[in-house]
């Protein structure tokens, strides 16, 4: 059937998708979400997703209505009438089904589910089932094995001539808990290479890159991260601009809502965004403790142990450690405030947060055995040349490397939650700080989210300040203000 194209100011955000008028679905026997091929030249053809209407007003009989992915790709100002025929499925989605029937995938089957994935071949529904057949079904050693070395190929790389190219990474749950920001520069102090690329928040108050930008820009290509590398010796830098394992962005905006991690998703998503950029030596932290990811210990064993294992398959040397995941580490939960935090313990200045700054020193340390560096991370802090890196990173990333932490932004709205009782601090909810931080504005408004004075085990008065929150608009700030309840519990 041949149809007059005709374009749909509509963004899907990925999949290709074009929408028929329901008179000329019936003739072709078509139904919503069947694929279409779509032929505009006497070359070139585009398998698409089909949607269905029946208001004429917006694409009527005669006319395939191309949404803005598919307009770009068959240039629709120039090919006005287009010739549209049935296909089937793709291989792919067969597989899809296979792996909810509780099957195990091939390398061939998950390859093309990630190439489909990449391309935009694959619908949000689709891919929801394949996440949804992971959490349920699980996936096997080779499996995971299969989607990391499939999601690392299919996106850019990194690839440097450095013996050693040193990483991190947190598993995440725990609010702050910003030690890449303090290890980085650390590590490239002591001349080791280390390419932080992380995601932005989706869940959580702040990521890493989140935090960064506030220093500095963290969206590069490829070519100007390796130019920062020779500069510094290190970056930390948001994934998703380079497009490195650009099928896991992808996997990860299905999996969110109902936060869905099952444990093969989270390690290929992890791992292969280490080996997209050629990390050599890894160092995994695991917090655990109630409100965390990991709630205990025996949990933790058995995801080091795949942790661990699949690492060995990727040639990157891994190492596990388990942390304390039960509260918040550092002060600051937000953006800006995080980074305050940061400055403060780079800078040395009193009143900087001692639980982040000797979990950073932990982790660097671990970092410089796992490499067989000799090189002490306390030392390097204390004498400066910590801050001194972070300085040429910020300037190397197009930030002010003079920036002091009071000249950080915050929320200039506030509201001070005091304690009730005079006690010692029981426990702080890591999931409800979290919620209060998002709900004053975080990280979409940089400058929101609390401040927190007393940690675990710590006496307080009452009357004495336990947190405040921090916003950038009055009904936010009443937002968070309702949802304080039992956030720190004081007896």
């Amino acid at each position: 059937m041949q149809l007059k194209t005709k374009e749909v100011k509509f963004s899907t955000g990925g999949p290709l998708v074009a929408v028929i008028n329901e008179k000329d679905a019936t003739k072709l026997d078509l139904n919503a979400l069947d694929r279409i091929k779509i032929k505009y030249n006497s070359v070139n053809t585009v398998n698409v997703i089909l949607d269905i209407t029946k208001d004429n007003t917006k694409v009527r009989p005669g006319y395939l209505g191309l949404f803005e992915e598919t307009a770009k790709i068959i240039d629709s100002k120039k090919h006005k009438i287009v010739s549209i025929y049935p296909s089937e499925n793709p291989f792919s989605v067969e597989a899809i089904r296979k792996k909810l029937d509780g099957k195990e995938l091939s390398k061939k089957e998950i390859e093309f589910i990630v190439k489909d994935l990449v391309s935009n071949g694959l619908s949000d529904i689709e891919i929801a089932y394949f996440v949804a057949g992971c959490y349920k079904k699980g996936l096997t050693y080779k499996e995971t094995v299969y989607l990391t070395k499939a999601i690392a190929n299919e996106g850019k790389t990194i690839k440097l001539k450095n013996k050693i190219v040193a990483d991190k990474h947190c598993v995440g749950g725990i609010p702050n808990n910003r030690t890449t920001m303090i290890v980085t520069p650390i590590i490239a102090s002591a001349g080791l290479t280390m390419i932080k690329t992380s995601s932005r928040s989706i869940t959580s108050p702040s990521g890493t890159s989140d935090t960064m930008e506030v220093l500095a820009k963290v969206d590069f290509t490829v070519d100007e991260i390796k130019n920062i590398l020779k500069k510094t010796n290190g970056c930390m830098v948001w994934a998703g601009a380079m497009e490195l394992a650009s099928a896991d962005s992808k996997l990860i905006k299905v999996r969110h809502p109902l936060r869905l991690d099952p444990s093969g998703l989270m390690i290929a998503s992890i791992l292969a965004k280490k080996a997209a950029v050629g990390s050599t030596h890894l160092l995994i932290d695991i917090p655990v403790g109630h409100g965390a990811k990991i709630t205990n210990k025996k949990d933790g064993k058995k995801l080091k142990k795949k942790f661990e294992k699949i690492a060995r398959a990727l040639g990157i040397k891994t190492r596990v450690i388990f942390t304390n995941g039960s509260q918040p580490i550092g002060n600051g939960i937000g953006p800006a405030l995080e980074a305050r935090d940061v400055l403060y313990i780079l800078r040395r200045e009193p009143g900087a947060p001692k639980d982040l700054e000797e979990k950073a020193i932990m982790m660097a340390d671990r970092l410089f055995r796992l490499t067989n560096t000799k090189a002490s991370a306390r030392e390097i802090l204390e004498s400066g040349q910590a801050y001194k890196k972070m300085k040429e990173i910020i300037k190397a990333q197009q930030g002010n490397p003079n920036i002091l932490p009071e000249q950080i932004v915050i929320g200039k709205l506030k509201y001070d939650y005091k304690s009730k009782k005079t006690g010692s601090i029981e426990h702080i909810d890591n999931l409800r700080i979290a919620k209060i931080a998002r709900l004053a504005g975080a990280p979409s408004n940089k400058g929101a989210g609390l401040y927190i004075y007393k940690k675990v085990s710590e006496q307080v008065k009452r009357g004495e300040k336990l947190f405040t929150i921090y916003s950038e608009n009055r009904e936010k700030l009443e937002l968070a203000k309702g949802a304080i309840d039992s956030a720190i519990i004081v007896k």
